[in-house]
């Protein structure tokens, strides 16, 4: 049979019919085969390693409730439908590699409709469309128990459930599933299905030199009692927080995580029980700080100059890690600075974009960090240590310095004169991983009883100490018991500031329906969270990976109007110092007619007005024109690219059609 007759047979109905059949076959056969493959760039259907090993380890059925309104109501953004449709295509890979360990349920909760009082159970938060209608789009992951059924709202938005507060909540909620947040996808549903298999709270340790869990009324000081940091308040939603006294010999064996924040003048005792902390495997936070200015204290050296803001370091383990942080100056970037009332605050940071790490799943999403007075961390030269693994986190702009703290509170040009960039990026805080060597090779330190266990601020240990009592006193550290190598891998978080977790700067209170409401004013309450989080949670989650983004702007158009943005703010910089200078000029010309005399311009003075009156109508005319300019060309390429999108592959189509029946009309000539 030749080509053609087979051609023909398979184009008359007979063959279009056994072409079907055929075709319905071969699907049916390939989707009974176990086998998957993810073609697109960045694997983005493709689940982690961590995960796969989570799931892994499940003991019990785990229900994945998906929750997404679907009404046919067309006020829900057609990106909304696409990225909750793809949320579904994930849930349904992790079913896929669960072994029958996880079951998913997709809920519609239409308006009064039980699934939506269901979400509401469960924890999930409603949603509002441009027409002001509701929507849920969320997830809830519940353990099964020994009969089969799942704990419905157990533990609403991650809360524990009632009870003992050691036990681990048996159902946790993603309030609300976001494209935002889409690169932590999977990264959120993994960990939501660890915690659910806790069978306890992870114990997170907080070691601190000031009150942040409360203090009482203290009369004798003028005092009023306060309450916890709300940072701490967030975090003993989900763990079991526990104060650890600035003087412990020995961090508790339960500690899984341990937090510090603000370690003024701890100790060598104090260094080595989170030393030998560090050795055993554990895992560190450490907010330090070299000018907080929430925790004033007394000039004991000058009493006079009133109270000044106090600094915290580890003298001993940082150096031991290859790092040190320079105290006494302060972190200024300009590129980074805050705007306070239309003047710039260069030690007020508002640390985003290329200042983030992105491809770290704690810090990758959290937004923006607000970090008032940082320092920053560099490493020692010449003492790297074999086997650790930095990570920056947060880094300044290489438009940075460091400047001393008189000046770290001024704003506008007083802050910014002088100010010599160091040409290179700091971190504001890195992670290291790895084995961890000893900051103590002789052993524990001798005690010293001169500094053991008397801080009036430090956190208290138990709930007599809360009420004013002082801290039991704690024993040496048993120099038998002493690590002089580390047994087990180590991560530590480093931090250059701790006024980034202050109730003020975390949040601001609003009054809503004649309640107190938190909102968040910036990422830190997530950074905080998500680090304690992935410290306390499953070890496999440290192997999941940033999920690649489905969507793929285009770069060149921002590159475009970031470059003309920059020079824009080159052309306003220009404008803003011929002003200054023409002022400076306006006042010695002033100063110079002497004291007491009526301001009258004299012709040197009004052709100084007259020179930047012109030279700033010329610069108002340059920046229109650049504006202008911008826009033709963002405009441009943008109509280059949709029609090289849309016409190019009809296009390409069209002239193969025409090609093909140019041949065709060729051979049948011939």
């Amino acid at each position: 049979m030749t080509p053609g007759n087979l051609v023909k047979r398979l184009m008359s109905p007979a063959g279009l019919v056994v072409l079907f059949v055929a075709l319905v076959v071969f699907n049916v056969v390939l989707s009974a085969v176990p086998a998957r493959l993810d073609l697109t760039e960045g694997r983005v259907y493709t689940l982690s390693d961590g995960t796969r090993q989570v799931l892994a380890k499940l003991d019990a059925p785990v229900v994945l409730r998906f929750y997404y309104t679907q009404s046919g109501d067309t006020s829900v953004p057609v990106a909304m439908n696409t990225f909750a449709k793809r949320v579904q295509d994930l849930l349904a890979e992790y079913v896929a590699a669960s072994g029958g360990r996880l079951v998913l349920e997709r809920l519609n909760p239409e308006p009064d409709s039980d699934a939506e009082e269901a979400a509401i159970r469960d924890g999930i938060d409603g949603q509002v469309t441009p027409n002001q209608e509701k929507f849920y789009l969320g997830l809830a992951v519940a353990r099964q128990d020994a009969q089969g059924t799942s704990a419905k709202g157990a533990a609403g938005k991650g809360d524990a459930a009632k009870g003992d507060p050691a036990k681990a909540a048996n159902a946790v909620a993603i309030p609300v599933l976001s494209p935002e947040r889409e690169r932590l996808l999977e990264y959120d549903i993994t960990r939501a299905i660890a915690q659910v298999m806790q069978a306890q709270r992870p114990v997170i340790g907080v070691m601190s030199a000031i009150p942040v869990f409360g203090r009482p009324m203290e009369l004798m000081l003028g005092r009023l009692p306060t309450g916890p940091w709300i940072a701490i308040q967030e975090l003993q939603r989900n763990f079991d927080v526990r104060p650890v006294p600035m003087e412990s010999a020995r961090i508790p064996d339960d500690v899984k995580v341990l937090l510090v924040i603000h370690p003024r003048e701890i100790t060598e005792a104090g260094e080595y029980a989170i030393d030998q902390f560090v050795m055993r495997g554990g895992r560190l936070i450490a907010f330090l700080d070299p000018y907080a200015f929430f925790d004033q204290q007394r000039n004991l050296e000058n009493p006079l100059a009133g109270n000044t803001a106090s600094e915290s370091t580890f003298p001993r383990l940082l150096g031991a890690w290859g790092y040190s942080m320079p105290t006494g100056k302060i972190a200024g970037d300009l590129t980074l600075a805050s705007n306070q009332n239309g003047r710039v605050m260069p030690t007020l940071l508002n640390v985003q974009g290329d200042a983030l790490n992105k491809e770290d799943l704690v810090i990758g999403q959290v937004g923006t960090l607000t970090i008032p007075f940082p320092g920053w961390f560099e490493p020692v030269a010449g003492k790297a240590v074999p086997g650790l693994t930095a990570t920056v986190l947060a880094r300044t702009s290489p438009n940075s310095m460091l400047i001393d703290p008189i000046i770290a509170t001024l704003t506008g040009e007083a802050a910014a004169r002088g100010f010599q960039p160091s040409g290179k990026a700091n971190p504001l805080a890195l992670r290291l991983t790895g084995r961890f060597p000893t900051a103590f090779p002789d052993g524990p330190p001798k005690p010293d009883e001169a500094l053991a266990g008397l801080r009036r601020d430090a956190a208290p240990a138990d709930p007599s100490a809360a009420a004013g009592a002082a801290p039991a006193p704690q024993p040496p550290a048993d120099p038998a018991a002493h690590l002089a190598k580390a047994t087990a891998d180590a991560q530590v978080v480093l931090v250059s500031d701790i006024d980034m977790l202050a109730d003020g700067v975390v949040v601001q209170i609003q009054e809503a329906f004649g309640q107190q409401v938190r909102v968040p004013i910036n990422g830190n309450l997530d950074f905080l969270q998500s680090l304690v989080e992935a410290f306390a949670g499953d070890s496999q989650l440290g192997a999941l990976r940033s999920r690649a983004a489905f969507s793929r702007p285009l770069t060149v158009p921002l590159e475009i109007a970031e470059r003309a943005q920059q020079e824009y703010l080159g052309a306003i910089k220009e404008l803003e110092d011929d002003l200054i200078q023409t002022q400076d000029r306006l006042q010695k010309l002033q100063r110079a007619r002497g004291p007491g005399s009526a301001f009258t311009p004299s012709p040197e003075q009004k052709a100084e007005i007259d020179a930047f009156q012109r030279k700033s109508a010329e610069t108002k005319a340059q920046l229109k024109e650049l504006r202008r300019t911008l826009r033709l060309e963002t405009d441009r390429l943008e109509l280059v690219t949709k029609v090289v999108n849309i016409a190019l592959m009809p296009t390409l189509v069209a002239f193969a059609g025409i090609g093909l029946f140019a041949v065709r009309r060729r051979r049948g000539g011939r």
